[in-house]
């Protein structure tokens, strides 16, 4: 049978005859197929935009710079931190911007996000015996197995300190080198307002042999 010269722009063909229509139109399985990959293609198109929404919404990567966290984190290890539903807490490590904006250009300023632990929140009352490196919260010294240095380096802060409504004390656990809360510069005078915490560090993802989970590290 002969076919009329039809030849779309598009590509498709048209048929003005049945029979050659009928004897070219695809086989069952082709169909199948097609709508196989098609639903693949589905799957993959949810599965990239929920990752987005996720990362870019709920979860975010943070690459840790500097030494003011050894040993719980080293320079240049990545983490995920989220900031959902979250209440800061005693001990939990926590992402804070020093800046309203938290642009990548105050960086180079030293204003850009730092990472400490969390010491006491709001109401709550901290003293150190910079003597023997203690600290306490409440009149309890607390069992720090997470710091690689003693506190026994003073900044500018007096204490005892008790943390004002919407704050929480934060100190890195390399006490040695850290600059938290124990000087005036971080916060107002030493304190964080929690509206400033971009949020928790909840896992470690690089490098790929240490990756797991950071909560009660």
């Amino acid at each position: 049978m002969k076919k009329d010269n039809f030849n779309m722009d598009d590509g498709f063909t048209i048929y003005t005859d049945i029979e050659e229509a009928k004897h070219s139109t695809p086989k069952p399985e082709v169909f199948s197929k097609r709508k196989e990959l098609f639903e693949w293609f589905d799957v993959v198109s949810v599965a990239l935009i929920t990752v987005i929404i996720i990362f870019g919404f709920i979860f975010r990567v943070a690459t840790i710079s500097g030494d003011s966290m050894l040993n719980t984190l080293h320079g240049g290890e990545m983490v995920i931190i989220t900031n959902l539903s979250y209440t800061p807490k005693n001990k939990d490590i926590v992402v804070i911007s020093r800046n309203i904006e938290n642009t990548v250009v105050n960086d180079m300023e030293g204003d850009g996000p730092i990472i400490k632990r969390v010491i006491a929140t709001e109401n709550q009352t901290v003293d150190i015996d910079f003597e023997s490196g203690t600290v306490f919260v409440d009149g309890v010294a607390l069992k720090e197995d997470y710091i690689s240095t003693p506190t026994t380096v003073k900044h500018d802060v007096a204490f005892p300190v008790t943390v004002p409504k919407g704050h929480i004390f934060v100190l890195g656990d390399n006490r040695a080198v850290s600059l938290d809360s124990r000087s005036s510069s971080i916060g107002t005078d030493g304190m964080v307002d929690v509206r400033y915490v971009l949020g928790r560090a909840v896992y470690r993802i690089f490098p790929f042999n240490k990756m797991g989970s950071l909560v009660n590290k």
